[in-house]
C-alpha cells in the first residue's frame, strides 16, 4: 500500500497544480470567444415587472431605459406565425385555456389587464399593449438589440422558422440559442451553427464536474454564455414549484456548489457571459455581480438600469 502511496500521491499533486495553472490561464490551450456583443444588462420577459411582459410596449420601454439584451420564449401558431409569449397554454397570461399552437395569428386573446410577476411573489404588471408579439417585430424594430431565445418545445418548424427570421434580419451574431433541454439545443445548432448558444441544464452539469474533477482547464466549451439562477432568490422573491427547492438547506448547498469564482473567472477568461437571473432587487444585483456575473437578468430594467449608473458614479 505504501509503494501505491508513493507514486500516487505525487502523480494526484502534479495533476493538481497543472489543472490550477491551465484554470488561472486557460489561453495557453484555447482561443478566447469573440462574440458581437457584451451585456450587462438583460431584461427578462422584456422587462415584465415594468410592462406587460413580452409585449412590444416591455420591450420598447425596455430598450429606451438601456437593456442590452431582450430575453424572450417563442411558440408557433397554427398558421405558422412565430410570436413571442413565456407559455405555449395561455391559460396564465390571458384567462382562456388554449394552446398558442391550435389557434391562428388572428385568433390569440389579448393578455390580461394585470399579469403576475413570477419572480417577484405577489407584484403584478399591467400596460396599454395587450397584444401577443410577433418575433418578426422584434426584430425589424430593434436591429441592433441582442436577443436570447430561448426555445422549450422540440419543433423542429418552430426552430426553422426561427432561424430563417434570424437569417432575413441578418442578425445571427445578436440572436442567442437558447434551451434547457439538450436535445433542443442539439436541434437548434443543427439549424443554424451561426448563432451563440448558452448552456443547457445536461451540459452545465457536466461543467460542474468538470470544474470540481479538475478536467475543465482542458475541455473545448462551444458555448458562449451561461445561465443560471442566483439561489438566493428561492422562497424570497420566487417561490419554486418543485418542493426540494423550497428546503433552505437544498438553496443554500446550491449556491455553495454553483456560485464558483474560479470556474467563473475560467469561463470569462474563455470569452463565456455569465447571466444570473432572475434579480429583481438591488440585493439580489448587488449579489449577482458579486459572484462574477458579467450580466444580470431582471424583471425590471429601470432599476437595473439605476442601480448601475450609481455604480459608474460611484467608481
Amino acid at each position: 500500500m505504501a509503494g501505491y502511496l508513493y507514486y500516487l500521491l505525487p502523480a494526484v499533486g502534479g495533476y493538481a497544480l497543472t489543472s490550477l495553472y491551465f484554470l488561472k490561464n486557460p489561453h495557453i490551450l484555447h482561443k478566447k470567444k469573440r462574440t458581437a456583443f457584451h451585456c450587462t444588462h438583460i431584461s427578462h420577459r422584456g422587462g415584465c415587472g415594468e410592462r406587460i411582459e413580452n409585449t412590444m410596449e416591455a420591450f420598447t420601454h425596455a430598450v429606451e431605459v438601456g437593456t442590452e439584451m431582450l430575453e424572450i420564449d417563442c411558440h408557433l401558431t397554427k398558421d405558422g406565425h412565430v410570436v413571442v409569449s413565456h407559455d405555449e397554454n395561455l391559460l396564465r397570461q390571458t384567462g382562456q385555456d388554449v394552446n398558442i399552437s391550435s389557434l391562428n395569428l388572428e385568433e390569440l386573446p389579448p393578455y390580461k389587464e394585470t399579469i403576475d410577476v413570477t419572480f417577484k411573489a405577489g407584484h403584478f404588471s399591467t400596460g396599454s399593449d395587450r397584444n401577443i408579439a410577433l418575433l418578426e417585430d422584434v426584430f425589424r424594430k430593434f436591429p441592433q438589440t441582442a436577443v436570447n431565445i430561448e426555445v422549450k418545445q422540440n419543433n423542429s418548424m418552430l426552430i426553422e422558422k426561427i432561424s430563417d427570421l434570424v437569417k432575413k434580419y441578418n442578425r445571427e451574431a445578436f440572436s442567442v440559442w437558447a434551451s434547457v433541454d439538450s436535445s433542443i439545443m442539439k436541434k437548434c445548432r443543427k439549424t443554424n451553427s451561426s448563432m451563440p448558444y448558452m448552456f443547457t441544464v445536461k451540459r452545465g452539469l457536466k461543467l460542474l464536474l468538470l470544474y470540481y474533477t479538475g478536467l475543465l482547464p482542458f475541455v473545448p466549451l462551444g458555448e458562449s454564455f451561461l445561465q443560471f439562477y442566483l439561489p438566493q432568490i428561492f422562497n424570497r422573491e420566487y417561490i419554486p414549484e418543485m418542493w426540494i427547492l423550497r428546503s433552505s438547506l437544498v438553496t443554500f448547498l446550491i449556491e455553495r456548489i454553483t456560485l464558483r469564482k474560479g470556474m467563473f473567472e475560467h469561463l470569462k477568461d474563455r470569452g463565456i457571459q455569465i447571466h444570473l437571473f432572475v434579480c429583481n432587487n438591488e440585493q439580489d444585483i448587488e449579489a449577482a455581480f458579486a459572484a462574477g456575473a458579467t450580466g444580470v437578468m431582471s424583471d425590471y430594467p429601470t432599476l437595473l438600469s439605476n442601480y448601475m449608473r450609481r455604480q459608474k458614479q460611484d467608481t
